[in-house]
């Protein structure tokens, strides 16, 4: 094999010598550049609930070891109200609280499922406002069964409050992946919010 080195040679031009480099493999795919319509893409990736997509500049070179602007990673995120049914200790140099405990009614059985934690999405006025307005609904019940991570410092909560979060994934009888909170919902009774369907 020649080994020639073509990181400094455009995109188009690496995969073009990648294409005829791979050998056929069941486990080995050579992805096709779309040039454009990168949105639809993105909404297509989020349909078959697949990650994200790369984009790309046809012209950018290969940087070894080096974090560029050359690619970017689009994530394909879902939304979800959720209930705030509890919130953990602090931790660090953070105020208020750690992370909201979340959970949504199970359509069938009309009962409370966990749903996963949220620790990121807050700045500092958020933290305090919700903070605020988590302490008359204080209750010595857990809403679910489940166990979840961190129940011996979780503070808990009458659902009440009703949030959104976007995520990643959401596996099935688990709890949301990489889930960020976008604010709170006023328009929607705790006892409506249950698992959206994509």
């Amino acid at each position: 094999m020649d080994r020639k080195d073509i990181r400094q040679k455009p995109l188009l031009e690496r995969k073009q010598t990648l294409k005829t480099l791979l050998p056929r493999d069941p486990l080995l795919r050579y992805s096709e550049h779309v040039a454009e319509f990168g949105e639809r893409e993105l909404a297509k990736a989020q349909r078959a609930h697949e990650e994200g997509v790369i984009a790309k500049r046809a012209a950018g070179l290969y940087y070894s070891g080096k974090r560029t602007r050359e690619w970017l990673k689009f994530k394909a995120v879902h939304e979800q109200e959720v209930v705030i049914v509890g919130y953990t200790e602090r931790r660090r140099s953070r105020k208020y609280f750690g992370s909201l405990v979340l959970a949504v009614r199970n359509k069938a059985q009309k009962h409370w499922v966990y749903a996963g934690h949220v620790g990121t999405g807050f700045d500092r006025a958020a933290l305090k406002s919700l903070y605020g307005m988590m302490q008359p609904p204080r209750t010595d019940k857990k809403p679910f069964d489940q166990r979840v991570k961190d129940e011996n410092a979780t503070t808990w909560l009458t659902p009440k409050l009703v949030g959104e979060v976007k995520f990643t994934e959401w596996p099935s009888e688990s709890e949301m992946r990489h889930p960020v909170f976008l604010g709170l919902r006023t328009d929607k009774k705790a006892i409506d919010v249950i698992r959206e369907q994509a």
